[in-house]
């Protein structure tokens, strides 16, 4: 039996703001420092145990969405990542994507500790993660 393909997506502002490392100062350079991990990530690939997610597949789409004043960082390519700037809020465009790739016939995952948004994501058929575990896989 074949797996789906995997999305990883990652809601920006949930992870960066899980870290008291002064990114309230800068918070589209801390989104930028974060995308540049996603895409070293994407191109080194990580299988997705290494999130515990379950299935030997590695991430072969990895997606940041940004909100607020981390927007601009958007505006950067970084190899192996696609980036979205919210129009509004990030938690209606994680669930607006995560419906979307699971309508293309993909798994989700998606990376937030925001507790309401992973229900959100639970009526679109998608899976969700803490940063705790992104981010150990980063470091």
């Amino acid at each position: 039996m074949l797996e789906a393909p995997l999305t990883l997506l990652v809601d920006g502002a949930n992870v960066v703001g899980s870290r008291p490392d002064g990114w309230w100062r800068d918070r589209a350079g801390a989104a930028a420092r974060l995308a540049d991990a996603l895409g070293a990530l994407a191109v080194a690939g990580a299988p997705a145990a290494a999130l515990g997610v379950a299935g030997s597949h590695a991430w072969p789409a990895i997606e940041l969405v940004l909100e607020g004043a981390a927007r601009p960082a958007a505006e950067r390519t970084v190899p192996g990542l696609t980036q979205h700037a919210a129009a509004a809020d990030g938690d209606g465009a994680l669930v607006e994507l995560a419906g979307h790739r699971i309508g293309e016939g993909r798994a989700v995952v998606v990376v937030t500790a925001d507790r309401g948004l992973r229900e959100r994501l639970a009526a679109e058929g998608a899976a969700a993660i803490g940063p705790g575990a992104l981010l150990a896989l980063l470091a």
